[in-house]
Order: structure tokens, then C-alpha cells, then sequence
């Protein structure tokens, strides 16, 4: 399996565009299948959080206020991806959160993010949505103690990726399955998912040649 970089955020809403900033980051590295190592912080940008945030996150502002300045975390958080590939559950919301902090410190992503709640719709169809906890639950997987935080959400999404990439290997008789090809997939109609499967194969055996 490929090294990949799992992240999370929590933030003060939906929207960075509306002004919403994040309040906390995570990733944790995934190497051959294992989770290798992580980095998590608080992050202090300013922003105020609701109440409704505050008591689905348990991220209070006293604690953001504590927390070290975003500037610094978002530094720290590019040192440690550097250019690994990146995966999160839902990655078009951790997407545009990491591209805006990013940003705010003149840091522009260079890599891509795959989507396991995209990929997991097509290749788990039976479950009975494709939310974090429910693909946890649905799969037998390791669940946080306390979700919506983000390094605990990081680890089940992370667990969620292993597992998913060994069902799709194993189910397909293939040998690889890289994050390129993933990110494809996962944008793949499920009634093409076959024929995508079969080119992948093709181009292996070319590539082998």
C-alpha cells in the first residue's frame, strides 16, 4: 500500500468561504497498512465558536484561546505532510479548509486528496449510509471514544482506508492499488467501476513489461 496522509479538521462551521476557520487539525501517516505516526493540534485563529459547534466538538473557545497561534499549526502541519498524498472522509470539506489556511500563510497544496466517503460508496453499497461512524460501525472497525474531534476522526477514517484498499485488491485480484488510481475511482460511475478495474489491470501488466 501506498504512504498516505489521513487528515482531519474541526472548524467553526461549513464554510471558509463565509468566514469559518478551522479550530483543530490531525493527520496521521499510514504506511503498509499501519498508522506510523500523527500530529494533532488545537489551533487559535481568532474566530469565535457557536454553541451548537462547541457541544458537537466539545472544542470550547477557552481552550482555542490556549491553543497556539493557526499560523504557526499550519506551518507545523506542512512540515509534517510535506507531499504525500492526502485522504479524508468527506475531502471536499478538509479540502477547502486546509487550501484557505494554507493560504492564509502563502502555502499552496501541491498534492491530491482522495475521498474514502466517495470510494466507499461504490464499493460498500449495502451500508446504510456512507457517514464515519457508520462505515466504522458497519465494517467492524476501530471507534474513537469520542467522535467529531480530529485525531480520533483521522484514526477511524485511516482504519477505514486500510481496510477499504485491501477489499478492493482482494476483491479484484489485484496486486496494487495506488492513491492515483483510487482518486479515480472514486469519481467512477458504479456501473464503470469493472471496466475501471480492468483497465488498472491492463496498464499494470504494460507497465510490468
Amino acid at each position: 500500500m501506498d504512504t498516505v496522509a489521513v487528515i482531519d479538521f474541526e472548524t467553526t462551521g461549513i464554510s471558509p468561504e463565509m468566514g469559518d476557520r478551522a479550530t483543530e487539525v490531525a493527520v496521521v501517516i499510514v504506511t503498509d497498512g499501519k498508522i506510523v505516526d500523527h500530529y494533532q493540534s488545537l489551533m487559535n485563529t481568532g474566530a469565535y465558536i457557536p454553541a451548537f459547534i462547541e457541544a458537537l466538538t466539545g472544542i470550547s473557545n477557552a481552550m482555542v484561546r490556549e491553543a497556539p497561534p493557526a499560523a504557526q499549526v499550519m506551518n507545523e502541519l506542512a512540515e509534517f505532510v510535506g507531499d504525500i498524498p492526502l485522504v479524508a472522509h468527506n475531502a471536499s470539506f478538509d479540502s477547502r479548509f486546509l487550501d484557505a489556511e494554507w493560504l492564509r500563510i502563502g502555502k499552496r497544496r501541491q498534492q491530491t486528496f482522495a475521498c474514502s466517503m466517495l470510494l466507499a460508496r461504490r464499493i460498500y453499497p449495502n451500508s446504510p449510509n456512507h457517514k464515519l461512524g457508520t462505515l466504522v460501525s458497519h465494517l467492524g472497525l476501530p471507534q474513537a471514544i469520542r467522535a467529531h474531534r480530529a485525531l480520533a476522526d483521522a484514526e477511524m477514517t485511516a482504519h477505514l482506508w486500510v481496510r477499504m484498499v485491501s477489499d478492493i485488491m482482494n476483491k479484484h485480484g489485484i496486486n496494487t492499488a495506488p492513491h492515483e488510481f483510487l482518486c479515480t475511482l472514486q469519481k467512477v460511475p458504479k456501473a464503470k467501476i469493472a471496466n475501471c478495474i480492468i483497465r488498472h489491470k491492463l496498464n499494470n501488466q504494460i507497465t510490468a513489461q
